[in-house]
């Protein structure tokens, strides 16, 4: 039973037992009201529990893992930025291009440079994993594209990841706990196993310093 006719049935049987009381014994329908009740009562209920469903299960599907959301974003900014300088390699006079929806399936010339298979990824709004993407070229025109711009929002902050990223031309890519996401921020760290080893050990370096200094 939907919510409207749930009000409606328990709205109703109240007024229909205030009248049976104030009759004193001379009208019927006591069960009918009751079952009413009990009919109206429990399709609020039931209403309350669909939505709540569905408000978990929404929130499941995109917030299962931060992490793997993030990662996928960085990897998905990766992959445009191989495309978008493959594209600009292709189609040399003009650079980067005007849209993502260059790099999708086509002819593999450059108004459909078949570089990115995913039709989600070359839309006008793309959306992966619970994040969106943006694509800013630089000038247009007459000018070769040289610059472009690519950012990564979540798309419910704090629920389908909690970093922005940001990725231009120059390849490095940065992120922020804002929305103001942009060159200035900080580069994303990445490290090799190399790297994670040492992080493991802290006295690893200085005790390589020391040997390099003489120091016993």
């Amino acid at each position: 039973m939907c919510a409207p006719a749930s009000i409606a049935a328990i709205v109703l049987g109240h007024l229909a037992l205030v009248d049976i009381r104030r009759a004193a014994g001379k009208m019927t329908g006591k069960g009918m009201a009751i079952a009413g009740l009990v009919l109206g009562y429990s399709g609020i209920g039931l209403t309350v529990l669909y939505f709540a469903f569905v408000f978990f299960l929404v929130r499941n599907t995109f917030s299962h893992d931060l992490t793997a959301n993030e990662t996928a974003a960085i990897v998905t900014l990766k992959n445009y930025e191989a495309a978008l300088e493959q594209y600009a390699k292709k189609c040399d006079a003009q650079g980067y291009p005007e849209t993502l929806s260059r790099l999708g399936p086509g002819r593999g010339d450059c108004t459909g440079a078949n570089l990115i298979h995913d039709r989600r990824l070359v839309a006008s709004a793309p959306v992966a994993k619970g994040y969106k993407f943006e694509y800013r070229p630089g000038v247009n025109g007459t000018d070769r594209v040289r610059v472009f711009v690519l950012v990564a929002r979540p798309l419910i902050p704090g629920s389908t990841g909690k970093r922005f990223f940001y990725l231009d031309e120059s390849g490095v890519m940065r992120a922020a706990y804002s929305q103001n996401v942009g060159p200035n921020s900080p580069p994303v760290a990445t490290s090799g196993p190399d790297d994670d080893e040492q992080q493991d050990q802290p006295g690893a370096s200085q005790n390589e310093t020391r040997h390099q200094d003489g120091d016993p």
